[in-house]
């Protein structure tokens, strides 16, 4: 059965998400700073009334930052009970991949720290790299320790 994920860029490069665990998709909104947040934490935003922790994914990726645009987008997801955002350069798509256009991540380009990339996908003409969000906040949560 085929699966179906949100795409979104980063750095002109794609990347999916399970859409089951995505909440909702917002335009960005003014974060602000905590003090002495880990790593990739650009902040928090109250979305409807909760404080959610905004994750910038370009930094999670070691990835040259960007300044906000119009097409600038926060993914809310929900992972092991908890919500969080993530700041990507722009959602393209929801789309429905067949399971044998996915392959397993090469281990010639997979790291201890690169573990939640679950496999990466052919999409016609472009490649998908496709993520295990509870994988990626679950190492992030590591680094913090």
């Amino acid at each position: 059965m085929d699966q179906q994920f949100i795409l979104f860029k980063l750095a002109g490069e794609y990347y999916g998400v399970d859409i089951a665990a995505i909440e909702s998709i917002i335009k960005m909104q003014p974060i602000t700073t905590v003090p002495q947040s880990p790593g990739s934490v650009e902040g928090v935003i109250n979305l409807r009334g909760v404080v959610l922790p905004v994750l910038d994914l370009r930094r999670r990726f070691g990835l040259p930052r960007q300044e906000a645009d119009k097409e600038t987008r926060i993914i809310v997801v929900e992972t092991a009970g908890r919500a969080v955002g993530l700041v990507v350069d722009a959602v393209s798509e929801v789309l429905r991949i067949p399971p044998e256009d996915i392959e397993p991540p090469s281990v010639f380009v997979t790291t201890v720290d690169s573990a939640f990339i679950t496999g990466i996908a052919k999409v016609a003409e472009r490649l998908v790299t496709l993520l295990d969000l509870a994988q990626l906040l679950l190492l992030e949560e590591q680094v913090r320790m």
